[in-house]
């Protein structure tokens, strides 16, 4: 099983002082490993700090295992809530001192409450939800076969995975792989919750890479870093396409392209 996934975009970790503050943070938890998260300080180190009044100094923390995550909630006033922001608008309540409460969600959304008008919320993504091969329903758990690479094709992570892949599904030359701008330009409205923003495209497109088709980690920080990205994205297409991850009739899960597309030239 790969391991729990922790991001903190950029601003999203409260208010200081009336302004927005705090770096993105990303953080990768094996199975057993915890993060602490709150408001923090000499004495009560955490590593995702939430700077908000409201927020207690330990407010609770995340504990990943083999194949889910689990979230406690250390405030004696306060209840979390976890969100699936691909589904049709559950959630899970993780009331006051709740300890290691199971979270079902592949992917969700832990928000905090507090008294100001910025919202203080992080994502979680789960371990990686193992399937059953369809084929092998009704054998014994000992000799059942799981897929070799485990998507949900009802997640956003799987459409901005066919908008990668549909230059290449509509036309049967070479051609480039879409950029983050282009993703977001193609879905638009199409993804539950609104447009996706660059910055979530972005961590779908890492989270493809790095935990669903393990193809290895990128360093973006490193000199020429557009093409060590890009490099990534022509993986992550050239993978889905070689073992049919995604396939012409995917397509049908993206809008209609503008002015109808370019349909795929079929062999004579």
């Amino acid at each position: 099983m790969s391991g729990v996934v922790v991001h903190l975009p950029r601003g999203s970790g409260g208010a200081d002082g009336g302004e927005p503050c705090g770096d993105a943070v990303t953080l990768r938890l094996g199975p057993g490993q915890v993060a602490r998260f709150g408001r923090g300080s000499a004495r009560t180190p955490v590593e995702l700090r939430l700077a908000d009044p409201a927020i207690s100094r330990l407010a609770g923390e995340i504990r990943a295992t083999d194949d889910h995550w689990q979230l406690t909630n250390h405030s004696s006033t306060h209840s979390y809530l976890v969100e699936n922001p691909e589904g049709a608008g559950e959630y899970l309540r993780v009331p006051p001192r709740r300890a290691g409460a199971p979270v079902p969600f592949e992917f969700s959304r832990v928000v905090l409450p507090t008294r100001g008008d910025l919202t203080v919320s992080f994502q979680v993504f789960a371990p990686d939800h193992v399937y059953l091969d369809p084929d092998a329903t009704g054998a014994p758990w000992g000799s059942r076969t799981v897929t070799a690479y485990s998507l949900d094709e009802s997640a956003t992570y799987f459409l901005v995975l066919v908008a990668l892949c549909e230059p290449r599904l509509r036309d049967q030359s070479r051609v480039a792989v879409p950029t983050t701008p282009q993703i977001v330009e193609r879905l638009g409205g199409h993804v539950p919750g609104g447009a996706p923003t660059a910055r979530a495209v972005s961590s779908h497109i890492d989270y493809l890479a790095e935990e669903k088709l393990r193809i290895g980690v990128l360093d973006d920080r490193e000199p020429g870093r557009g093409e060590r990205r890009n490099g990534k994205r022509e993986e992550i297409v050239g993978l889905a396409l070689r073992f049919g991850l995604v396939r012409e009739e995917h397509l049908a899960l993206l809008p209609s392209p503008a002015g109808g597309g370019r349909e795929r030239q079929r062999p004579r």
